[in-house]
């Protein structure tokens, strides 16, 4: 009987795409309404004014203007100001 057992389906399984994470607007550029500032995985950053957090931790604008990178209370936080 010389055969492996147990071996899983660990060896099968090749590269994965990434999920193209990350913040998508930088602070002091320009922000539509509707548009995604930050893909996340968890609360890295947390919304401020005119800032939204999907069910997916993805923060987006809900106004049209100006992103900024704000450092508060020991968090990162996403503001809009329009």
């Amino acid at each position: 009987m010389a055969h492996t057992k147990a071996g899983g389906a660990t060896r099968q399984q090749g590269n994965r795409r990434g999920k193209h994470l990350g913040v998508k607007i930088f602070g002091g550029q320009k922000a539509k309404a509707g548009s995604i500032v930050v893909r996340q995985r968890g609360s890295k950053f947390h919304p401020g004014a005119n800032v939204k957090m999907g069910r997916d931790f993805t923060l987006y604008a809900l106004t049209a203007g100006t992103v900024q990178m704000l450092r508060r209370m020991g968090r990162q936080f996403v503001a809009i100001k329009p």
